[in-house]
């Protein structure tokens, strides 16, 4: 009665020993106890198949475990992912969130990543890594919009944060000294430096150009920008006079006019002049100092010297001199 129990533990060779048994075991002969021995060998018989069948379903599992696509990442792993990049690619963004965007025609990763301050950017895991700026790339879309409004512009950035460019340009409204409540914004271009350039719309008052020096920020009012063959899309003409209204306030003299109209003419060595259209019908050059107070106020019936003198205004001609 030995080999039962060698059977036992042998897993799949058991079914072959059992297959080579004599037929006398299988027949329940005298010498191996008749019909114990056919239990015996039944009750091994199931525990073999039972075990078979434990073995097949543990090699599917396997199989299908080897075949399965891993997990996706988490979004920590995600943010993890975009800041290696970011950091390689020398941009300054504490990464917040990412969103795994595919792969560049190159094979190379790419991620929508959100910032702790600033614009968001598009990572690309390239050699070398690339960070593209949110801001930059929703005002380039403008622009080849506003040329063809069918153009194909890429990719841009979907997450909402990334998408509000208003609450980035008014950082860098603060960061410039622009003292207004700041209500639209776009990034328009480079100058002739290469340096960035936003515009800045104001709530009420004339807006901005913030030009992003090497060294800090250049502002240039609208009401200048449109003198200098340049666009504001964010500012009107009542603002702009608004604008001047509120200069006005300080001085008597300028206070008078209730401006309702106002041009910039220009700038020297005595300070910065305006022109404003007043609701009386008449009009005035005003001078500024550069902390914008009014320095010298020049009815337009007087200033034809200055500047070319006024253009809003119409001037009655002077009465004609009657000749002895």
């Amino acid at each position: 009665m030995s080999m039962p129990r060698f059977l036992i533990a042998a897993g799949s060779a058991l079914t072959l020993a059992l297959a080579a048994a004599p037929a006398s075991a299988q027949d329940g002969g005298a010498g191996f106890g008749g019909g114990q021995a056919v239990q015996q060998q039944n009750q091994l018989q199931e525990a073999v198949t039972d075990q078979n069948q434990r073995n097949q379903d543990e090699t599917g599992r396997n199989r299908r475990n080897r075949n399965a696509a891993p997990p996706p990442p988490t979004p920590e792993e995600l943010a993890q992912r975009a800041q290696v990049i970011a950091t390689a690619a020398n941009v300054t963004c504490q990464v917040t969130q990412a969103n795994l965007l595919g792969q560049t025609d190159t094979g190379a990763l790419s991620y929508e990543a959100v910032c702790a301050s600033g614009p968001g950017y598009i990572l690309i895991n390239s050699t070398p890594p690339q960070a593209v700026d949110c801001v930059l790339l929703a005002g380039q879309a403008d622009i080849e919009r506003a040329r063809d409004p069918a153009a194909d512009v890429g990719t841009q950035c979907a997450i909402p944060q990334n998408m509000d460019v208003v609450r980035v340009v008014s950082a860098y409204a603060v960061e410039a000294g622009v003292r207004c409540t700041v209500d639209q914004g776009a990034s328009i271009g480079k100058s002739r430096d290469d340096n960035l350039i936003y515009e800045v719309g104001c709530n009420g008052v004339d807006g901005a150009w913030l030009e992003r020096l090497p060294t800090g920020w250049k502002v240039t009012e609208c009401a200048q920008i449109i003198t200098q063959n340049g666009t504001c899309r964010f500012s009107t003409v009542a603002e702009q006079a608004a604008t001047l209204k509120a200069r006005f306030a300080s001085n008597a003299e300028a206070a008078a006019c209730d401006v309702t109209q106002g041009r910039y003419m220009g700038a020297n060595a005595n300070g910065s002049f305006y022109e404003a259209k007043c609701a009386a019908g008449n009009g005035v050059i005003v001078r500024f100092n550069p902390a914008f107070e009014v320095q010298q106020v020049y009815p337009c019936e007087t200033a034809q010297r200055i500047g070319g003198g006024c253009t809003l205004t119409i001037v009655p001609a002077p009465p004609a001199t009657t000749q002895p």
